[in-house]
């Protein structure tokens, strides 16, 4: 009889624990592929933002008070972040940046990161060319 009890109880105690298990939801099963597409954006213009600046992920995790997992999570578009988390890495990027300014381009270090990213093309010489620089 005792046994039977154990096992009722254990089995009782493993259906509550699938149930609060089954609870969780994940983001990306909830959004729209838009509202998914929105959450890629953001995570791209942080980690763009950040780049520009040239701060490591390891200091701006640092900094907003988050682990680096989450980082990593929050610049590839994980829709499961919150909010409070995004505001607070942001401000450890670039203090007094807003939400505007970022989806604005509108830092400066943006600018400069165009202008490194922008391949300059090489041609070869011509004949001419080559004659002309022989001495």
């Amino acid at each position: 009889m005792l046994i039977f009890l154990e096992l009722l109880v254990k089995s009782f105690f493993e259906s509550v624990r699938s149930d609060f298990t089954n609870m969780k939801t994940s983001q990306s099963s909830s959004l729209t592929s838009a509202q998914l597409t929105e959450a890629s954006k953001l995570g791209q213009l942080l980690a763009r933002l950040r780049t520009a600046r040239r701060v490591k992920q390891v200091d701006a995790a640092i900094r907003a008070g988050l682990s680096r997992n989450t980082v990593y999570r929050m610049e590839h578009g994980d829709p499961g972040i919150a909010f409070g988390q995004i505001l607070r890495y942001l401000d450890a990027i670039a203090p007094g940046t807003t939400l505007g300014d970022l989806y604005a381009e509108s830092d400066p270090a943006l600018a400069m990161l165009r202008v490194r990213e922008q391949t300059k093309r090489v041609r070869d010489m011509s004949s001419s060319e080559l004659d002309a620089l022989d001495f």
